[in-house]
């Protein structure tokens, strides 16, 4: 038997999710709260397998605030929310609290069932968009995590001249300002310039300066 609580404010809703959970030979709703802080307080009460979460109830994030605060004490508590809400930043944001699944309100019965089945059997069944929603963030980080030790690693290898280059430029100073800093022809400090985009794979020196004080590592130079 699946055991389970629900968190939605719309108290019809509530109703008919639990005639329909019930009906099912297989699941059993344990309880009902229509307020994030309510589930909260439910779930340190009542044991259950599950919670079907929505996101927005007091307050327009109570449901991800709930599971956080659920999470931290019963790490094992799935949670699956059943939200109005479809952004690509609501998908992340709530995933991101450990739920398993996240299924949008509309969909049918027969689903819901599903999904929540899949849960228990510890296989849930993401969504095609909410599948591509998490491996595309996945993704970004994976490749902003390269290119950040990238560009820590090319930090690590710069000569004192470089750095020298990199420091006045963190003050700002234009080509002619640096040449005339280092007593250099401007040439020189174009061509020191383009070692120095080459190195970190910039087009720009700013890109360079804004990753630098991105990373708060300007005393380095």
């Amino acid at each position: 038997m699946i055991t389970i609580l629900i968190a939605d404010d719309f108290d019809l809703l509530r109703q008919d999710l639990t005639e329909m959970l019930n009906a099912q030979p297989d699941m059993q709703v344990v309880g009902q709260a229509a307020t994030g802080a309510g589930i909260v307080e439910l779930a340190k009460s009542v044991k259950s397998d599950m919670i079907l979460m929505d996101i927005e109830m007091e307050s327009t994030s109570a449901g991800i605030q709930a599971a956080e605060a659920i999470h931290a004490a019963d790490p094992d508590r799935l949670i699956l929310y059943l939200t109005a809400h479809d952004t690509d930043r609501m998908i992340l944001t709530a995933m991101a609290t450990g739920a398993v699944d996240y299924i949008v309100k509309g969909a049918e019965d027969e689903e819901v069932l599903a999904h929540i089945r899949a849960a228990a059997a510890g296989h849930p069944m993401l969504n095609a968009r909410v599948q591509s929603t998490v491996i595309r963030e996945y993704d970004r980080l994976r490749r902003s995590e390269q290119s950040l030790l990238f560009f820590i690693n090319n930090v690590s290898q710069l000569t004192s001249a470089e750095r020298e280059l990199v420091r006045l430029l963190l003050q700002d100073k234009k080509v002619k300002e640096i040449a005339a800093i280092r007593c250099v022809e401007v040439v020189t400090v174009k061509t020191q310039i383009k070692g120095l985009l080459h190195k970190f794979g910039c087009t720009r020196t700013k890109e360079i300066v804004e990753m630098i004080r991105q990373l708060n590592i300007s005393h380095l130079f």
